[in-house]
């Protein structure tokens, strides 16, 4: 024989047991007719015993429900279920609580949610509004399109060491950074605060946006960030109220990187490394409050953006304004300049008065 019971089997089950039962009523020997067709004398047995008992019936799948099944609840539990959730849509854990505390009747969530299942009772997740899809910088045509914004924690002992993260909390200077990455370029900006807060987050976004138009860059841009509770968190309604009332009347636009996925935002990410290795290690210890700070911070933009020559995908050793030139833009070096500021000592007035003082700031000088 050629062709096995198993080969058979996978075609049609039926005629895969019909065939054995056949050859054992030519042969009449379980262990010839296991041989004959490359299987178990078991095999055998079991069809031949279900034949003899059923004719062709028995050759069909049986069902595998068990015979009793003391642990599943009353048809009137049951019903019960049906009812409440009818009610009350609630899901598997709060039905649970429900039932409890209502009609006295402890069942587990994974029972009701099984009670809910077969009688054709689906969880539906409710359609959230989401702010993907991100971005990937390489797929950039033009500057100002996209940008990667973050926070940076500068008070981080394993970077800094314990000598200079004792210097940050003795001269009690800002903890975090704020970076704002132009995607095609790299340019940055930065501000500083001493604490993360959602209106620290809107105001930098003020600054930074106002000093582009101020500059003649008119384009939507994308803020592509993390889901921090300084961007806004993750609740959709809150989202979506943040891009109408703030980020659309200056012409930007809110993102979101995929959690856990900060590759999208890996240009900025990585420019935090450099903060470390060019500018906090070498001169922190030198920074003995938050003007001398901004001093710093007002070097160290000048030296990143109009100095330092970038090697990553496209630069070639350009700076980023020099790169920004070579895509056709027509400003001068003191764009590259953005005043840091510490958001923390405007972001509330700015926030009840709208923050158009604020445009002072930058037209002196």
């Amino acid at each position: 024989m050629d062709i096995s019971y198993r080969e058979i089997y996978v075609m049609n089950k039926k005629e895969a047991r019909k065939q054995i039962v056949n050859s054992y009523l030519s042969i009449g020997n379980v262990s010839q007719v296991a041989r004959l067709w490359h299987t178990s004398r078991n095999v055998v047995r079991k069809w031949v015993k279900r034949f003899e008992d059923k004719g062709e019936e028995g050759l069909k799948d049986e069902s595998k429900r068990p015979l009793s099944s003391p642990g599943k609840v009353s048809q009137e539990i049951e019903q019960k279920v049906l009812e409440t959730r009818k009610k009350t849509g609630y899901g598997r854990k709060r039905l649970a609580w429900y039932l409890a505390r209502e009609e006295e009747l402890i069942l587990s969530p994974n029972t009701i949610r099984h009670i809910l299942s077969r009688n054709g009772f689906k969880g539906k997740r409710k359609t959230r509004k989401v702010f993907y899809p991100a971005h990937w910088v390489w797929e950039l045509e033009k500057a100002f399109s996209l940008a990667q914004v973050d926070t940076k924690d500068i008070l981080d002992k394993g970077a800094l060491g314990t000598k200079l993260w004792t210097h940050i909390l003795r001269k009690r200077l800002p903890r975090y950074q704020w970076t704002f990455c132009e995607g095609k370029t790299r340019l940055r900006f930065l501000a500083y605060s001493r604490e993360l807060s959602l209106v620290n987050g809107l105001c930098f976004t003020f600054l930074v946006m106002l000093w582009l138009k101020r500059h003649g860059i008119d384009s939507e841009v994308v803020w592509q960030t993390d889901w921090g509770e300084e961007f806004g968190g993750s609740n959709p309604e809150k989202l979506a109220m943040l891009e109408e009332k703030y980020y659309q009347p200056l012409g930007a636009h809110l993102a979101r990187i995929p959690k856990g996925r900060k590759g999208y935002n890996g240009r900025v990410e990585r420019s935090h490394r450099s903060d470390d290795e060019e500018l906090y290690i070498p001169f922190l210890l030198n920074i003995n409050n938050e003007q001398e700070l901004l001093e710093k911070a007002v070097g160290w933009e000048y030296f990143y953006n109009l100095v330092r020559p970038h090697y990553g995908k496209d630069m070639n050793g350009r700076t980023p304004f020099e790169k920004l030139n070579e895509l056709g833009y027509d400003l001068p070096q003191e764009f590259a300049l953005f005043p840091p500021v510490i958001l923390d000592t405007i972001s509330t007035d700015w926030l009840l008065e709208t923050g158009n003082d604020l445009l002072a700031h930058y037209k002196a000088g």
